[in-house]
């Protein structure tokens, strides 16, 4: 994934879900801390990439307790490293950004996961972004 200047070649949200996805994800299989990640890298990030990056580090381990409460028989240690990414960047979404739509997040997780996964971490995204959904919305 190529991070591009956010000024000339940056369309979408779809986009940056995208560049935020390889940041996670070389972060995680780097294990080095995610905003150093981001900020070495070669070109400044488009805004909304380095809101999710910060947004996850600044709250990964209330993430990663509702992935872990809400993932079945999985841990977030134990998933691979791409769903975790995956997961990690919408249930942030769900959580800290209300002003975001559940059917785009979970759209968006879907889509990248079929991508960037297996057809079986697409169900299972969805399946626990979907039930995390219900309770945190549904709290607010």
């Amino acid at each position: 994934m190529v991070v591009e200047n956010s000024d000339t070649n940056f369309g979408s949200r779809r986009e940056a879900r995208e560049i935020a996805l390889g940041i996670l994800y070389a972060a995680d299989n780097h294990d080095q801390n995610l905003v150093d990640y981001l900020n070495n890298q070669p070109l400044p990030p488009e805004e909304f990439v380095a809101d999710l990056i910060t947004g996850i580090a600044d709250n990964s381990e209330r993430i990663d307790t509702v992935i872990d409460d809400f993932a079945e028989g999985w841990s977030t240690n134990r998933m691979p490293a791409i769903d975790r990414a995956l997961l990690r960047m919408a249930v942030y979404e769900v959580i800290y950004r209300p002003d975001i739509p559940i059917e785009a997040i979970l759209s968006e997780a879907v889509t990248l996961a079929s991508e960037y996964s297996t057809e079986q971490s697409s169900k299972f995204i969805n399946g626990v972004v979907a039930n995390i959904a219900k309770e945190e919305r549904a709290a607010t």
